[in-house]
């Protein structure tokens, strides 16, 4: 069955058709004009043939603007119409016989087959009367000097508007061509693309399938049943809740084990459809599924093992603080010379081992705190106190290790008591941790500065040097534990803990630390903390 244009589809109007009448209209009427002005034409069946024409083509091209049903109308008008002029001008043995293909023309011109199958009937209809009709009676004759005139005109016109139309026939095919070439690649691309596609009913009936087989089925297999035989039972409540959620929302993903292989897991995404169905993409998600059971394998052992580091180097440090708080405190007294005198020599040992060890506590307290911190482990104690007493308490620690090393320590601290709700013990270690590392960082002569201050509702720690700087590369990844800047004799003064704890600390105090620096113009760290309380005094009161 031949396939009607989407114009004749649609009710739209063709391309051309009006045009095409109007250019009927001009020729006929600069023909009468001609032949008038050449005092050829005069009022009689010639002008009366040429006006039926004309009328017939006037209308077809208002037809042309209208629906289907109109441009029927438009064929049987021209039929009448070059059926009147033939017969007024003698038959088919007259100048003007060649009108009575002017209907089939004018069916090509809409480029709707049904419509040229109707103007070829037309046109055979209108020969075929204009050929029987001088049996029964006369018909009126042309004026033999304007003969030659009509038929030229006649001929002609056929000929352009059979070629115009014809023209445009088989630009349609053409497209039509385009267009089917296009749907079978859109069909084989269907086909051949690695999802099952399917559009639901509301209920998840599938309407009509596509694509690849799903566990086992091929798509045809699915139509006229529910997408949820695919699915183990355990799932069809997850399922069903994904058509409602698509329906509702516009979208919905869902993961669910497939009905007859207990390996196998499908996916499935679902948009809203038309007429308020669902179109369904479904796609064989097992290797995914494998591959993230897999990682979240991996990470869960990952966690588990670096859970394990962490209470081993927790259970580690309480061991050494033990047999450690027993070498400084024995080394303490020989260094004292309580129970008498002792060589210089040995006092000096004496000494170094103190030293020595309260670096090594130092360390041992650092590592169990980031292990508590890594396990989750370190609970924060908090309390109302001034901020500004507990930096200036670590202040005065420093002053005497800043005055050994050659650098200036100075203070930019409020006028007032700045009250904080934190952990005391927490902040001091980030001061200290600050001060440590900046002094460690900055040659004799250099400065190092601290300020406090309420900032933007949040407590704000500045630590300032005029060191060495940091390059750009370790920046990001100062703050991670054991990660160290600087050379190799830099790196040996430290343990790569200091900031990360002061990180740490911060994000356990809801805060953030961040670091600005450049190798040669020194390092500014601060740290800023949501920790800002009211007096203790006031908040009593109130």
């Amino acid at each position: 069955m031949a396939r009607a244009r989407p114009s004749a589809l649609t009710g739209k109007p063709p391309r051309g058709g009006a045009g095409w009448h109007l250019g009927w209209v001009l020729a006929i009427l600069a023909a009468a004009g001609a032949l008038a002005g050449a005092g050829l034409l005069a009022q009689g069946p010639e002008a009366l043939a040429l006006a039926a024409v004309g009328t017939a083509a006037l209308l077809g091209a208002v037809l042309s603007r209208l629906g289907r049903g109109a441009r029927i109308a438009g064929v049987l008008i021209w039929g009448a119409g070059a059926t009147a002029a033939v017969h007024l001008t003698g038959g088919v043995a007259g100048p003007l016989a060649a009108w009575c293909l002017a209907p089939a023309a004018a069916g090509l011109v809409w480029r709707d087959r049904d419509l040229g199958a109707l103007g070829a009937a037309t046109a055979l209809a209108t020969a075929a009367l204009s050929a029987l009709t001088p049996v029964f009676q006369t018909l009126p004759q042309p004026d033999i000097a304007l003969a030659p005139w009509l038929s030229l005109l006649a001929l002609s016109s056929a000929v352009v508007g059979f070629a115009v139309g014809l023209m445009g026939q088989l630009g349609e095919l053409r497209r039509d061509q385009r267009r089917d070439a296009r749907q079978a690649m859109e069909r084989t691309l269907l086909h051949d693309q690695p999802h099952l596609l399917a559009r639901l009913s509301p209920e998840g009936l599938v309407r009509i399938a596509a694509g690849a087989p799903v566990a086992g089925l091929e798509p045809g297999d699915l139509e006229g049943h529910p997408l949820g035989e695919l699915f183990a039972e355990a799932d069809l409540p997850t399922f069903d809740a994904a058509l409602r959620e698509a329906a509702a929302t516009g979208q919905a993903l869902v993961q669910v084990q497939a009905a007859f292989d207990p390996d196998c897991c499908l996916e499935i995404a679902l948009r809203p459809g038309p007429n308020g169905d669902l179109i369904a993409a479904v796609r064989d998600a097992t290797v995914q599924h494998l591959r993230e059971r897999a990682l979240d394998e991996a990470r869960l052992s990952a966690e588990q093992q670096n859970a394990g580091k962490s209470r081993f180097l927790a259970n580690m440090s309480h061991e050494l603080r033990t047999p450690l708080n027993a070498i400084m405190g024995f080394s303490d007294i020989m260094r004292q010379r309580l129970f008498g005198p002792m060589a210089d020599r040995y006092a000096e040992y004496a000494g170094l081992i103190h030293e020595s060890g309260s670096h090594l506590l130092e360390l041992i307290n650092d590592i169990l705190d980031v292990s508590k911190i890594e396990a989750e482990r370190y609970e924060l104690t908090l309390e109302y106190f001034d901020a500004r007493e507990a930096v200036e308490s670590v202040l005065r620690l420093m002053r005497g290790e800043a005055e050994r090393l050659g650098v200036h320590l100075r203070a930019v601290l409020p006028p007032g008591s700045l009250y904080a709700e934190a952990d005391r013990r927490a902040l001091k270690q980030i001061t200290l941790n600050l001060i440590s590392n900046a002094l460690k960082f900055t040659p004799r002569g250099g400065a190092v500065t601290l300020s406090l201050q309420a900032r933007n509702g949040g407590l704000e720690l500045v630590v300032a040097d005029t060191g060495v700087g940091i390059a750009r590369e370790d920046l990001e990844r100062l703050g991670r534990p054991y990660e160290q800047a600087g050379d190799a004799q830099q790196r040996a003064a430290g343990s790569g803990l200091g900031l990360s704890l002061v990180r740490a600390f911060a994000r356990l105090h809801g805060g953030e630390m961040s670091l600005e620096s450049a190798v040669g113009a020194g390092t500014a760290v601060t740290v800023r903390m949501p920790v800002l309380a009211s007096d203790p005094a006031i908040r009593q009161h109130v």
